[in-house]
């Protein structure tokens, strides 16, 4: 079992930037990818960011050049810097982590608004 505990959401003005956090706890051994998903309302969930164990990323085209995923495996730690934020960012952002053998866990969830 892999527990996640997200945080950094909030509510930021249009040009903005916030940075999530997302630290894992557990069987933290088996994890193999970490990421970012976003749910904005009506919308289905929807894939923001990855990185492996190697670190090796994948965007979202919505956010490229304004996301960054990292993590810090000596923290167990994943994070979600986002800059140059636009009101259709505006989304409850989930953390999720894949382990070695497929399992998938996910966060609690943030909000993050962007609004002026």
């Amino acid at each position: 079992q892999v527990q996640l505990v997200e945080s950094g959401g909030g509510l930021v003005q249009p040009g903005g930037s916030l940075r999530l956090s997302c630290a894992a706890s557990g069987s933290i051994f088996s994890i193999n990818v970490m990421g970012w998903y976003r749910q904005a309302p009506g919308k289905q969930r929807e894939l923001v960011a990855l990185i492996n164990s190697g670190g090796s990323t994948n965007y979202a085209d919505s956010v490229k050049g304004r996301f960054t995923i990292s993590r810090d495996n000596a923290k167990n730690t994943v994070y979600l810097e986002m800059n140059s934020l636009k009101p259709e960012d505006t989304a409850v952002y989930y953390c999720n982590v894949v382990t070695r053998v497929g399992y998938k866990y996910w966060g609690q969830g943030t909000q993050v608004t962007v609004s002026s």
